[in-house]
Parts: structure tokens; C-alpha cells; sequence
């Protein structure tokens, strides 16, 4: 095979706009370093998608004929666990945003603009970066800063807290896990890889001796780590 086509970003779309694949599989070719190697226009046809080799990026639409589009990212997620997820559409409301992100997703771009923009998207999503619609990213953030801060710790919590061991670092990801962020959003928020917050998650488990986000919260409530 072409070593230029071997070097490709593959990359899957699953949108029903067929003038959006048309513009796509016009643009996205090996001179550009992406090559579109599958195109679905159903939620059924994304999923069978997924039988095919693993892709580099996975651009969903949200809005699919027989579905949402946040299920092949949640099916995606987990068969292709090192595949991008970018979501490609025209909902930008906090619903949307959340489930996506909290699906998997780490890009999300609202259709405002030419398919031929999306070439250095790909490219930085690929990179390691997390591409975001100026509009989403405020979404993000007042989100975050609209949640009620929470409330200086007595003294005796303050002590609880030292018996509990965990560092500030993990505290703040404490904080952002009651707060509903994923673990992507944490990321952005800290300004830390994914990697990362996995990391601290699996310490602030492993020191509260819990499994699940549930049992997290109520832990930490309990022993006065949270308000």
C-alpha cells in the first residue's frame, strides 16, 4: 500500500447530510494527511461501522434518522477504546454538550462552518488536543462556574480530610466528580491530560475505598470531606 496512505489519519463519519459526506470525501484525501475510510448515515449503519478495523477519529452528527448519535459514541468508546470522538452538528444546547462529552467525546464542533475547516480539527484532535466550538466552550464553563462553590471546612472536616490522605489535586477532582463533570471535562478544566484524571480518580477510589461514582460521593459526604 502507498506509504502516504499508510501515514493517514483514518477517520469514520456517521451523518446523514449527504451533501456534508459529499464535501468530506472531496477534501479528505491522502495529500491532506486524513483519508474518510467509512461513511454511515444511520444510528444502525454507525454501529456496524464498528466492526470494521479501529479509525484514528470518529466524527458523529448527533441528530441520526433511526437514533441519536451518542450511542455509536458510547458503542464506539468502548470497541475502539483509543479512537477520537468528535461530534459534528447543529445542537449546541447543555443537554447535548453534557451527554456527548460524558459518551466519550473529545471534540465538539457545531456545523457553522466549511467542511474544509475541519482538516486542522482532525489533525488536532489526533494530536492530543480536544477541538471545541467557542460557543461550547462557554457552555462548559459557566456550567462549571454556576455550580455553588462549596463551603469553607470546620476544623474537625479539616482533620477528617488529613485521615483521608488525599492530596489537593485529588480533592479538586473530588470536587469536580459531584459536581457531574466527566472525565474529559475535568481534564479541560485542569488542564491535564485524560491519562491524568483517571489517575487521581483511581487514588481518590482507592484511599476512600470505594468503586463507583455513587458510593464516592457518599463516602466523602461521610467522612466531612464534602459539604
Amino acid at each position: 500500500m502507498n506509504t502516504a496512505i499508510n501515514s493517514c489519519i483514518r477517520i469514520g463519519l456517521v451523518d446523514d447530510d449527504i451533501g456534508f459526506q459529499s464535501e468530506l470525501s472531496t477534501i479528505l484525501t491522502p495529500s491532506t494527511g486524513i483519508l474518510l475510510q467509512g461513511i454511515a448515515s444511520t444510528r444502525a449503519e454507525g454501529l456496524k461501522m464498528l466492526d470494521m478495523p479501529q479509525m484514528d477519529v470518529l466524527i458523529v452528527d448527533l441528530g441520526l434518522p433511526d437514533g441519536s448519535g451518542i450511542d455509536v459514541m458510547v458503542a464506539a468508546n468502548k470497541k475502539w477504546p483509543t479512537c477520537n470522538l468528535m461530534v459534528s452538528t447543529t445542537f449546541g444546547d447543555e443537554l447535548h454538550v453534557m451527554q456527548s462529552l460524558e459518551a466519550g467525546a473529545t471534540g465538539y464542533l457545531l456545523k457553522d462552518s466549511a467542511p474544509k475547516n475541519l482538516i486542522n480539527e482532525i489533525k488536532s484532535l489526533h494530536s492530543g488536543g480536544s477541538p471545541i466550538s467557542p460557543l461550547i466552550a462557554r457552555k462548559i464553563l459557566t456550567r462549571f462556574h454556576q455550580s455553588p462553590p462549596r463551603p469553607a471546612l470546620p476544623d474537625n472536616r479539616s482533620v477528617e480530610k488529613l485521615k483521608v490522605g488525599l492530596s489537593n489535586r485529588e480533592l479538586e477532582v473530588l470536587e469536580y466528580i459531584t459536581k457531574g463533570f466527566s472525565s474529559n471535562e475535568i481534564a479541560a478544566l485542569m488542564a491535564v491530560s485524560p491519562h491524568t484524571v483517571l489517575t487521581f480518580i483511581r487514588r481518590v477510589y482507592a484511599k476512600l475505598k470505594v468503586t463507583s461514582k455513587t458510593e464516592v460521593i457518599y463516602e466523602a459526604r461521610n467522612q466531612g470531606i464534602l459539604g
